[in-house]
């Protein structure tokens, strides 16, 4: 059998390498148009930033190393100009000598990737993209001012413009301010990081304002000069500009398809090419992987007419990789996704899985969620930090829809239990008995992912019910009273406050000490009572006493803390848009 692969990165090569680790007589070709193949693109930011100094580190395998480990005839700058699915033959140029020539095969996987989205604007073109070593080498020269070929009087960049606040624009924001440049972030969105909500996202913002970056949300490139970025606001009103010695567009990146419909491949909904669960297009004997096709949704509704998604993820490109070459000889079977992704920003690293709340109102899906701030590990344990947790769970099945997280230690930890409980089917009252390591050093007894367990067996129950920060202000229109049980000096910091009629209502303290005996003289009986604490565990204890005392009672999940992160992401998006 004669297999020829179109791509030699993540997907690409993954599926080459497990192929001749299961035929050893099998010939497989693989054909990449870039100079470079299994090379480390997550790691490009990190290299520009210096924070990897070498950059041969990056570049994992070459063309000579395959074919001594793995008999693989690997051909770099090769482009397939040409596809006859019906003669099984291949078009292809040699981009250094510029002859064409011809190749068959038996079967054929296409493994393009995808490409970086540059909006069109003008002066776009003296922006850069970060998606292969060839660009992380421009850019590199672009902060070292060697960009024209060192010629003399060339100035290192002192400034810079990143158009997208995503996980890459994120990333090379970081280390455009550890090469020591000024740095203003451009999002077209309300928030930083979309995949997830506003009420955590406004601590990434928090964070990259810290470390002196110019964030602006509700906000786009219009234009690009020789030396600024000229910036409008979401309607698309001017609203002044910015210096950028270099601009780096990180919108996201668009499936590269041309090959498959040079094939005949049908395209998915959402612009990938369409294949099956075994990654087979419409056309025989073609197969597509990673970043150019649509993935079957592990959390699509029943009966959704489109269950695709996009998920550019190096992690379910390398899966692609293996499961086509198992597919290819003759052994099937892969997960859906449900697209798990961490990012780190300075100091905070934020994560995620599945549906974020945004999505889940979108689609009009029912949904539970659950904030909760607990420590990393032992809060008597030296270096205890904070994280904040957010769970969405559908509550006529108590299944995990999605996750988020984010702190300083322990994130990624997290979500990557959250991840495999998802993936295995359990509930989110499961999450309560998942028996995980613990020393005080590296855990609670009560882990965080316990925690949510133990909050949503409580809401599956009944024994609390819970309302949230964005629900806060009609239910106290509608009468309800808003109580504040933590202590009298936690009070005085600052309290939830519920707008009524414009103007805000402030919760009135009964610490949680005293409620037995306060309760019935100062919180009215007939109306319900919407409890809060600091991050939502005393509010618990307090629902639970003032529900047997007869009261109609919710607790304010997350509390405080959920409460005033999303009061910020209000008064961010709002500041943003009107700048």
């Amino acid at each position: 059998m004669k297999i020829v692969i179109v791509g030699g990165v993540a997907a690409g090569m993954s599926a080459a390498t497990r192929l001749r680790r299961l035929a050893e007589d099998a010939e497989i070709l693989v054909l990449e148009a870039g100079d470079h193949v299994s090379y480390a693109n997550c790691g490009l930011p990190y290299y520009a930033g210096g924070v990897i100094e070498d950059r041969e580190a990056l570049l994992l395998q070459t063309p000579v190393s395959l074919a001594s480990r793995f008999r693989l005839d690997v051909r770099v700058r090769n482009r397939v100009t040409a596809v006859d699915a019906a003669a099984h033959k291949l078009t292809v140029r040699d981009l250094g000598t510029g002859d064409e020539y011809a190749e068959t095969y038996d079967r054929l996987v296409l493994s393009p990737g995808a490409r970086p989205v540059v909006p069109p604007v003008p002066g776009i073109e003296r922006a850069l993209v970060l998606r292969d070593v060839a660009d992380a080498d421009r850019l590199v020269a672009a902060i070292d001012g060697t960009a024209d070929g060192g010629v003399a009087g060339a100035e290192p960049a002192r400034t810079a413009v990143v158009i997208g606040g995503g996980l890459v624009g994120l990333e090379v924001v970081e280390n455009l301010v550890r090469r020591g440049l000024a740095v203003t972030l451009v999002e077209l969105a309300d928030q930083v990081l979309p995949p997830l909500d506003p009420e955590l996202a406004v601590r990434i913002r928090d964070e990259l304002e810290s470390h002196g970056v110019d964030v602006r949300t509700s906000t786009q490139v219009s234009a690009v000069t020789s030396t600024t970025a000229v910036l409008s606001d979401a309607s698309g009103a001017e609203v002044g500009d910015v210096p950028a010695d270099l601009v780096v567009a990180a919108v996201g990146v668009r499936p590269d398809t041309e090959l498959a419909v040079l094939a005949g491949a049908t395209l998915g909904p959402r612009g990938g090419v369409m294949v099956d669960e075994d990654l087979r297009t419409s056309v025989p004997d073609v197969f597509a992987v990673g970043d150019a096709v649509v993935k079957r949704d592990a959390l699509a509704a029943p009966g959704e007419p489109e269950p695709f998604a996009l998920i550019p993820l190096a992690n379910l490109a390398n899966r692609h990789g293996r499961h086509v070459a198992d597919v290819i000889l003759g052994r099937t079977g892969m997960r859906p996704s449900v697209g798990t992704a961490v990012v780190g920003v300075f100091g905070l690293t934020a994560a995620s899985v599945g549906r974020n709340e945004k999505r889940l109102r979108a689609e009009g899906r029912h949904y539970r969620a659950i904030h909760t701030h607990p420590s990393q590990h032992a809060g008597y344990y030296p270096g205890a930090s904070p994280l904040a947790l957010k769970l969405l769970v559908d509550p006529d099945t108590d299944l995990i829809l999605g996750a988020q997280a984010v702190g300083r230690d322990g994130v990624d930890k997290r979500i990557d239990v959250l991840a495999t409980a998802m993936a295995g089917g359990l509930t989110a009252s499961d999450l309560a008995d998942l028996e995980l390591a613990y020393a005080p050093a590296y855990g609670s007894a009560k882990d965080p992912v316990n925690m949510l367990g133990y909050v949503a067996d409580n809401l599956r129950t009944g024994d609390t019910r819970s309302v949230q920060w964005h629900e806060l202000d009609d239910l106290v229109s509608g009468g309800a009273t808003l109580v504040d049980v933590r202590t009298p000096a936690e009070h005085a910091r600052g309290t939830v406050e519920a707008v009524v009629d414009g103007a805000p209502s402030r919760a009135r303290n009964v610490p949680l000490d005293e409620l037995r005996a306060r309760a019935h003289d100062e919180i009215p009986a007939g109306t319900p009572v919407v409890v809060h604490c600091q991050v939502g565990q005393r509010g618990h204890t307090a629902a639970r006493l003032l529900t047997q005392l007869g009261y109609d009672v919710r607790n304010l999940d997350g509390g405080y803390l959920t409460w005033r992160d999303a009061a910020r992401a209000a008064v961010s998006g709002r500041h943003a848009q009107g700048r």
